[in-house]
């Protein structure tokens, strides 16, 4: 049985404390902007509050039994450490998003206005934008707060598109559902602009270490570190065979290609295994091939 290092287990629990700290974000921009302006957006949390919206029936119980269902799917596809700190995630939103409504509304239960009354367009920015650097943090940790993300982080997976475009596919028709509960387009359009502030700023934070980077790693222990990184990352390693100008001795070196979001990752492995190997980073423009972008050419 496989026992987690003690550096892997102070890795997972910042983890866990970065997640949370993302779902205390998310919950927060819902609870103190987006709830009590009555704006909604995709995912299981657009559903939420449309139900709540509809029925008052508590956002927080809707989103968590949407999410109970959905993690049944997640469990075979995304494997154990992600449907664990999806999991984790699911609960922890449930309690954040009851805790800070609370919170906010004070005493009298009543949402109040924060930003003023009639400014429900800057209540959708600042909440959409909180959403979008929750989620981004969450999604950076290899978590996810579930419903439609589990979705998105399932296509990501297995095809090259973006989370936030992903999420924002799916939707599109929860928003639009909205119109029969409020019978009014401003609101559809206040849905559709917090679906593209949080899907902009979700890219922003995610894709920001999504550029390609290519690895030159030169270690006694290349086998290993060639081994966990064709596990761990997915990623392929192309060994060569070279000559040290100064020592003219044999060496062997690791070709890796890799998105820059797991550079962290590849140099965890590598130290975990030779704190003393020698690693040149260096970013390229582009990477075309299985595992990256399609070649385009016409």
């Amino acid at each position: 049985m496989y026992k987690p290092t003690k550096a892997e287990m102070m890795r997972d629990v910042r983890d866990y404390i970065f997640i949370t700290f993302g779902l205390f974000l998310y919950s927060l921009g819902w609870a103190a902007f987006l709830l009590p302006y009555q704006i909604t957006t995709g995912g299981t949390t657009g559903i939420g509050a449309i139900i709540y919206y509809s029925t008052g029936f508590p956002l927080q119980y809707s989103y968590f039994l949407i999410n109970a269902v959905l993690m049944a799917f997640a469990f075979k596809i995304l494997g154990p450490r992600f449907s664990i700190k999806t999991c984790y995630a699911i609960f922890m939103m449930t309690f954040l998003l009851g805790f800070l409504q609370k919170v906010v509304n004070g005493a009298d239960g009543i949402p109040p206005l924060l930003v003023g009354e009639g400014q429900d367009f800057m209540a959708c920015l600042i909440g959409a934008t909180m959403c979008g650097i929750g989620l981004g943090v969450v999604f950076n940790c290899n978590g996810s707060t579930g419903g439609t993300d589990i979705i998105a982080a399932i296509v990501n997976k297995y095809r090259d598109i973006t989370l936030g475009r992903m999420i924002m596919i799916c939707d599109v028709v929860i928003i639009l559902s909205c119109y029969f509960i409020f019978h009014d387009w401003k609101r559809v359009i206040f849905g559709f602009v917090t679906l593209f502030v949080i899907g902009f700023v979700l890219d922003y934070i995610v894709n920001s270490a999504r550029q390609s980077v290519q690895f030159f790693i030169y270690s006694k222990e290349y086998e290993k570190i060639a081994q966990r990184i064709i596990n761990e990352t997915k990623r392929g390693v192309t060994i060569l065979d070279g000559t040290g100008g100064y020592s003219k001795k044999p060496v062997k070196v690791l070709v890796v290609l890799a998105y820059k979001r797991q550079s962290v990752e590849i140099f965890r492995l590598v130290k975990d295994i030779d704190p003393d190997a020698f690693i040149s980073q260096s970013s390229v423009i582009g990477v075309y091939g299985e595992g990256f972008d399609k070649i385009k050419v016409k």
